[in-house]
C-alpha cells in the first residue's frame, strides 16, 4: 500500500493541470480577494485578509482532492487498471484507504501557497496557530478525499466531471468559500462539510477555540464518505 501511494503522490504532483487549478488558481483568488476588499473586512467583522486565506486554502485543498481522485479513478475504471489491481495480492481495503492518504497529502502545496501569501501580505498569526490551523486544514481534507474516492465509483467515467464540479461548486457557494454564511443560512450550512471545513479555522479569532461542532459534523461526514466508496467499490468489483 504504501507503494501504492508514493506512485499516486508523485503522479499528481506531476499533474500541470493539478499545479494550475488546485494551487496558483486559489493562490491568485485570494489576490483578487483582498483587494477587492482592500484590506477591510468581510460580514462579522474578520478581516478580509484572513478570512480569505482560509477559505481559498480550503478551496485549493478540496479542490485538490476531490476533483484529483474522482477523476483519476473514472480513468481507472476505464483503461481497466482497477481490475488489474484486483489480481494483485493488493486487498480493496488497503486500495481505497490508499487513494484517501494520497489524495490528502497533495493538498498540503495547495494550504502552504496560500497561507504563504497570507504571511506576506500581513496575516499575523502565532506559530502554534499556523501549525495548528495547518494541520486542522490538512486533516479536514482527509473528508473530500473519501467523498472524490465515492464519486470515482458512483459515476461513468464520461459523467464524472461534470458531477465532481457541481458537487464542489455547491458546496463551496453556500459553505463560506466566496462569503461568509448569513445567519440565516447557518442553520442549513451546518450540513455542509465545506462550511464546517471552514469553520475549523475559527479558533484562530481572540476569544475562540476550536469549534468541537464543526470536528463532530466533519468525523461524521469522514465515516459516511469511507463507508460509501467501500460500498460502492465492492459493488464495482461485482460488476468487472
Amino acid at each position: 500500500m504504501t507503494t501504492l501511494i508514493q506512485l499516486e503522490i508523485l503522479r499528481t504532483l506531476r499533474n500541470k493541470r493539478y499545479l494550475m487549478f488546485t494551487v496558483l488558481y486559489p493562490a491568485l483568488l485570494y489576490v483578487f480577494f483582498i483587494n477587492a476588499y482592500s484590506g477591510g473586512e468581510v460580514a462579522g467583522g474578520v478581516p478580509a485578509k484572513s478570512y480569505f486565506m482560509v477559505s481559498m486554502a480550503t478551496f485549493g485543498a478540496v479542490g485538490a482532492v476531490l476533483t484529483g481522485s474522482a477523476q483519476r479513478i473514472s480513468l481507472e475504471r476505464k483503461s481497466g487498471w482497477t481490475r488489474q489491481l484486483r489480481l494483485t495480492a493488493l486487498p480493496g481495503r488497503a486500495y481505497t484507504v490508499g487513494k484517501i492518504a494520497s489524495c490528502a497529502v497533495t493538498t498540503l502545496p495547495a494550504i502552504a501557497v496560500v497561507f504563504a501569501i497570507g504571511a506576506v501580505e500581513g496575516v499575523r498569526l502565532g506559530a502554534a496557530q499556523w501549525l495548528g490551523l495547518g494541520l486542522a486544514l490538512w486533516m479536514g481534507s482527509f473528508v473530500f478525499a473519501a467523498l472524490g474516492v465515492a464519486l470515482g465509483y458512483a459515476a461513468q467515467p464520461d459523467a464524472v466531471q461534470p458531477m465532481v464540479m457541481i458537487v464542489y461548486m455547491l458546496m463551496a457557494l453556500f459553505g463560506g468559500t466566496w462569503f461568509p454564511v448569513s445567519d440565516s443560512l447557518k442553520a442549513f450550512a451546518r450540513f455542509n462539510p465545506v462550511y464546517l471545513y471552514n469553520q475549523l479555522a475559527s479558533f484562530t479569532r481572540p476569544g475562540h477555540t476550536l469549534d468541537p461542532v464543526a470536528v463532530a459534523g466533519l468525523a461524521g461526514f469522514l465515516a459516511l464518505f469511507v463507508a460509501a466508496a467501500a460500498y460502492l467499490y465492492r459493488q464495482d468489483t461485482k460488476q468487472a
